[in-house]
């Protein structure tokens, strides 16, 4: 399932990215995202989702929580 099928609160670990896109592979490896890392749903709206990674928070559109397989 991919992030937006989430539920919130719950903490899931990244199984894998999927894009064809390197700088959209290469902007969420940065925030930490990657394989086997821990990734909390903090909330979701239509467009957007906001994720704890590292402990930092962030607020992802669609695209990019759809391509973040958990």
């Amino acid at each position: 399932m991919n992030l937006m099928e989430g539920e919130v609160g719950k903490t899931y670990l990244i199984k894998e990215i999927v894009t064809d896109d390197d700088e959209l592979n290469a902007f969420l490896f940065r925030l930490g995202c990657y394989s086997g890392e821990p990734i909390t749903v903090v909330s979701k709206g239509k467009k957007n989702c906001v994720v704890v990674i590292k402990d930092g928070r962030y607020s992802l559109d669609n695209l990019l929580s759809e391509a973040i397989r958990i």
